[in-house]
Protein backbone atom coordinates (compact mmCIF):
# COMPACT_ATOMS: atom_id res chain seq x y z
CA UNK A 1 0.00 0.00 0.00
CA UNK A 2 2.78 2.38 0.96
CA UNK A 3 4.68 1.52 -2.22
CA UNK A 4 1.65 2.33 -4.42
CA UNK A 5 1.29 5.78 -2.80
CA UNK A 6 4.94 6.49 -3.41
CA UNK A 7 4.60 5.35 -7.02
CA UNK A 8 1.61 7.71 -7.53
CA UNK A 9 3.55 10.62 -6.05
CA UNK A 10 6.50 9.96 -8.38
CA UNK A 11 4.18 9.78 -11.41
CA UNK A 12 2.45 13.03 -10.38
CA UNK A 13 5.73 14.82 -9.87
CA UNK A 14 7.10 13.64 -13.16
CA UNK A 15 3.96 14.63 -15.06
CA UNK A 16 3.83 18.20 -13.66
CA UNK A 17 6.94 19.47 -15.49
CA UNK A 18 5.71 17.74 -18.64
CA UNK A 19 2.45 19.73 -18.39
CA UNK A 20 4.39 22.97 -17.90
CA UNK A 21 6.58 22.23 -20.89
CA UNK A 22 3.54 21.47 -23.01
CA UNK A 23 2.13 24.88 -22.02
CA UNK A 24 5.36 26.62 -22.93
CA UNK A 25 5.38 24.91 -26.31
CA UNK A 26 1.96 26.36 -27.03
CA UNK A 27 3.22 29.94 -26.61
CA UNK A 28 5.87 29.37 -29.25
CA UNK A 29 9.02 29.45 -27.19
CA UNK A 30 11.41 26.57 -26.70
CA UNK A 31 11.09 25.39 -23.13
CA UNK A 32 14.61 24.00 -22.98
CA UNK A 33 16.31 27.35 -23.18
CA UNK A 34 13.88 29.40 -21.18
CA UNK A 35 14.12 29.68 -17.44
CA UNK A 36 10.82 29.22 -15.80
CA UNK A 37 10.66 29.61 -12.07
CA UNK A 38 7.81 27.10 -11.72
CA UNK A 39 9.70 24.48 -13.71
CA UNK A 40 12.85 25.08 -11.72
CA UNK A 41 10.99 24.76 -8.43
CA UNK A 42 9.17 21.65 -9.57
CA UNK A 43 12.36 20.07 -10.94
CA UNK A 44 14.20 20.81 -7.71
CA UNK A 45 11.28 19.48 -5.69
CA UNK A 46 11.02 16.33 -7.78
CA UNK A 47 14.76 15.76 -7.63
CA UNK A 48 14.86 16.18 -3.84
CA UNK A 49 11.74 14.03 -3.43
CA UNK A 50 13.21 11.33 -5.63
CA UNK A 51 16.47 11.59 -3.71
CA UNK A 52 14.56 11.25 -0.41
CA UNK A 53 12.56 8.29 -1.70
CA UNK A 54 15.69 6.59 -2.99
CA UNK A 55 17.48 7.34 0.26
CA UNK A 56 14.68 5.86 2.34
CA UNK A 57 13.59 2.93 0.22
CA UNK A 58 16.42 2.07 -2.15
CA UNK A 59 19.80 3.06 -0.77
CA UNK A 60 19.14 1.64 2.69
CA UNK A 61 18.27 -1.83 1.35
CA UNK A 62 21.02 -1.60 -1.28
CA UNK A 63 23.60 -0.61 1.32
CA UNK A 64 22.22 -3.29 3.66
CA UNK A 65 22.50 -5.87 0.87
CA UNK A 66 26.03 -4.69 0.08
CA UNK A 67 27.01 -4.89 3.75
CA UNK A 68 25.36 -8.32 4.07
CA UNK A 69 27.23 -9.43 0.95
CA UNK A 70 30.48 -8.04 2.37
CA UNK A 71 29.87 -9.82 5.66
CA UNK A 72 29.02 -13.03 3.80
CA UNK A 73 32.22 -12.77 1.76
CA UNK A 74 34.22 -11.99 4.91
CA UNK A 75 32.68 -14.95 6.74
CA UNK A 76 33.43 -17.16 3.72
CA UNK A 77 37.03 -15.92 3.70
CA UNK A 78 37.30 -16.50 7.46
CA UNK A 79 35.84 -19.97 7.05
CA UNK A 80 38.25 -20.67 4.18
CA UNK A 81 41.18 -19.48 6.32
CA UNK A 82 39.94 -21.66 9.18
CA UNK A 83 39.62 -24.67 6.87
CA UNK A 84 43.05 -23.92 5.44
CA UNK A 85 44.52 -23.94 8.95
CA UNK A 86 42.62 -27.14 9.72
CA UNK A 87 43.93 -28.69 6.50
CA UNK A 88 47.49 -27.67 7.42
CA UNK A 89 47.01 -29.17 10.87
CA UNK A 90 45.59 -32.39 9.36
CA UNK A 91 48.46 -32.51 6.87
CA UNK A 92 51.00 -32.12 9.68
CA UNK A 93 49.18 -34.82 11.68
CA UNK A 94 49.11 -37.07 8.63
CA UNK A 95 52.84 -36.54 8.05
CA UNK A 96 53.50 -37.32 11.71
CA UNK A 97 51.40 -40.50 11.52
CA UNK A 98 53.18 -41.50 8.31
CA UNK A 99 56.58 -40.96 9.94
CA UNK A 100 55.41 -42.95 12.98
CA UNK A 101 54.17 -45.76 10.73
CA UNK A 102 57.54 -45.83 8.93
CA UNK A 103 59.36 -45.90 12.26
CA UNK A 104 57.16 -48.76 13.49
CA UNK A 105 57.68 -50.64 10.21
CA UNK A 106 61.45 -50.23 10.54
CA UNK A 107 61.26 -51.43 14.15
CA UNK A 108 59.21 -54.46 13.07
CA UNK A 109 61.70 -55.23 10.30
CA UNK A 110 64.61 -54.93 12.73
CA UNK A 111 62.77 -57.06 15.28
CA UNK A 112 61.98 -59.62 12.57
CA UNK A 113 65.64 -59.77 11.59
CA UNK A 114 66.65 -60.20 15.23
CA UNK A 115 64.08 -62.95 15.78
CA UNK A 116 65.10 -64.59 12.49
CA UNK A 117 68.78 -64.54 13.48
CA UNK A 118 67.93 -65.95 16.91
CA UNK A 119 65.78 -68.73 15.40
CA UNK A 120 68.50 -69.49 12.84
CA UNK A 121 71.11 -69.74 15.60
CA UNK A 122 68.80 -71.96 17.68
CA UNK A 123 68.21 -74.22 14.67
CA UNK A 124 71.95 -74.36 13.93
CA UNK A 125 72.71 -75.13 17.58
CA UNK A 126 70.04 -77.83 17.67
CA UNK A 127 71.39 -79.31 14.43
CA UNK A 128 74.93 -79.31 15.83
CA UNK A 129 73.69 -80.90 19.04
CA UNK A 130 71.76 -83.56 17.14
CA UNK A 131 74.73 -84.16 14.81
CA UNK A 132 77.03 -84.50 17.83
CA UNK A 133 74.55 -86.89 19.43
CA UNK A 134 74.36 -88.93 16.22
CA UNK A 135 78.16 -88.97 16.00
CA UNK A 136 78.45 -90.10 19.63
CA UNK A 137 75.90 -92.87 19.09
CA UNK A 138 77.69 -93.93 15.91
CA UNK A 139 81.02 -94.01 17.75
CA UNK A 140 79.60 -96.05 20.60
CA UNK A 141 77.91 -98.35 18.06
CA UNK A 142 81.17 -98.68 16.16
CA UNK A 143 83.05 -99.43 19.38
CA UNK A 144 80.44 -101.99 20.35
CA UNK A 145 80.59 -103.57 16.91
CA UNK A 146 84.39 -103.48 17.02
CA UNK A 147 84.46 -105.07 20.47
CA UNK A 148 81.96 -107.71 19.30
CA UNK A 149 84.04 -108.31 16.16
CA UNK A 150 87.25 -108.60 18.23
CA UNK A 151 85.53 -110.98 20.63
CA UNK A 152 84.23 -113.02 17.70
CA UNK A 153 87.67 -112.90 16.08
CA UNK A 154 89.30 -114.07 19.32
CA UNK A 155 86.82 -116.86 19.65
CA UNK A 156 87.38 -117.95 16.07
CA UNK A 157 91.15 -117.56 16.40
CA UNK A 158 91.05 -119.74 19.54
CA UNK A 159 88.98 -122.29 17.68
CA UNK A 160 91.39 -122.13 14.73
CA UNK A 161 94.40 -122.36 16.99
CA UNK A 162 92.92 -125.37 18.75
CA UNK A 163 92.06 -127.01 15.49
CA UNK A 164 95.55 -126.36 14.20
CA UNK A 165 97.13 -127.64 17.41
CA UNK A 166 94.93 -130.72 17.35
CA UNK A 167 96.02 -131.51 13.86
CA UNK A 168 99.61 -130.90 14.69
CA UNK A 169 99.54 -133.13 17.63
CA UNK A 170 97.21 -135.54 16.05
CA UNK A 171 95.51 -136.14 19.27
CA UNK A 172 92.47 -134.85 21.04
CA UNK A 173 93.24 -132.30 23.73
CA UNK A 174 91.00 -131.00 26.48
CA UNK A 175 89.14 -128.17 24.78
CA UNK A 176 88.09 -126.18 27.84
CA UNK A 177 91.57 -126.17 29.32
CA UNK A 178 93.21 -125.36 26.00
CA UNK A 179 90.70 -122.63 25.26
CA UNK A 180 91.46 -120.91 28.59
CA UNK A 181 95.20 -121.17 27.88
CA UNK A 182 94.84 -119.61 24.42
CA UNK A 183 92.49 -116.85 25.64
CA UNK A 184 94.97 -115.96 28.37
CA UNK A 185 97.75 -115.88 25.81
CA UNK A 186 95.70 -113.61 23.50
CA UNK A 187 94.84 -111.34 26.42
CA UNK A 188 98.51 -111.01 27.19
CA UNK A 189 99.16 -110.27 23.53
CA UNK A 190 96.40 -107.64 23.53
CA UNK A 191 97.84 -105.88 26.60
CA UNK A 192 101.32 -105.88 25.08
CA UNK A 193 102.98 -107.98 27.73
CA UNK A 194 103.25 -111.32 25.92
CA UNK A 195 106.01 -110.63 23.36
CA UNK A 196 108.98 -112.85 24.27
Amino acid sequence: MKTSRIGLMVVALLSAPHAVWAQGGAEGTTPLFTVNLGTTVWTTFIFLSLLGILWKFAWGPILGAVEAREQGIQSTLDEAASRNEEAKSLLAEHKEQLADARRQANELIAEGKTVGDRVRKEIEEKARSEAQSIIERARSEIERERDAAIAELRKESVDLALAAATRLMQENLNQDKDRALVERYLAEMGSGGGAA
